[in-house]
């Protein structure tokens, strides 16, 4: 069951991504000109996809994945293209929509199904593999590790997602506010430590079965990610 705190904060979130910033946003996850902050971040969203990608086997005939917080589907291609039925989920209709408009035809045995959602829905079932880039970033830690509790207990595999590490250039950069204009400044990104969230990972019962295996970090300019790895069955 998800916490009150983790359903207004998806509110917020849905809203930003549907209305506050969606020509933005449009921009970022394409390949048009942008201003010279925006393009640190897409430099380094692109390296933090490949990287999660990277992460996942190399041959993902067969298997489902989750692309959780899909956004304009990028990922969820690439892991299609490598043989994936994906399921990918965001809260913005309107990112979901331009997803479909430019994801093209995959060929092969891979799949994209898009869906509008709660990455965290039951109803979406079980999954080999679980990414969630960038997705997680607005949310305290308490609600990270019960949002990935409830993903665990439907991954066969592993959960590859990012979060926003508390550095003391990434919290004075969102307490200033210099991230984005004001006009569509996201939700505040929350920065958290490796270290705590493990804590709480630990105290979740269904996350007993993983571990976790690896973390990198990328930093390209106004771009500040950490990636993490929960695999089950590793010591």
């Amino acid at each position: 069951m998800t916490s009150p705190t983790y359903a207004a904060r998806r509110g917020q979130l849905e809203t930003y991504f549907d209305r506050t910033a969606v020509e933005a946003w449009a921009r970022l996850t394409s390949d048009a000109p942008v201003s010279r902050i925006r393009a640190t971040v897409r430099a380094g969203r692109d390296a933090m996809r490949g990287t999660l990608l990277s992460w996942l086997p190399e041959d993902l005939t067969g298997l489902r994945i989750l692309d959780a917080g899909c956004g304009t589907g990028a990922l969820s291609l690439e892991a299609a293209r490598r043989g994936a039925d994906v399921v990918a989920i965001d809260v913005s209709p309107t990112l979901i929509g331009l997803a479909r408009e430019r994801t093209e035809p995959v060929a092969g045995a891979g799949a994209i199904e898009f869906r509008v959602g709660d990455m965290l829905d039951p109803g979406l079932g079980r999954f080999d593999h679980v990414v969630a880039m960038d997705s997680l970033i607005h949310y305290a830690g308490r609600d990270i590790a019960r949002a990935l509790a409830e993903l665990g207990s439907r991954t066969n595999g592993s959960i590859v997602f990012t979060v926003a590490p508390r550095t003391a250039l990434l919290t004075l950069m969102h307490a200033a506010g210099k991230l984005f204009p004001k006009s569509d400044r996201a939700p505040a990104i929350v920065p958290i430590t490796t270290r705590g969230l493990s804590k709480r990972i630990d105290r979740e019962p269904n996350l007993a079965g993983f571990a976790l295996a690896r973390t990198h970090r990328i930093n390209s300019g106004f771009y500040l990610s950490n990636a993490l790895e929960l695999t089950r069955g590793r010591a």
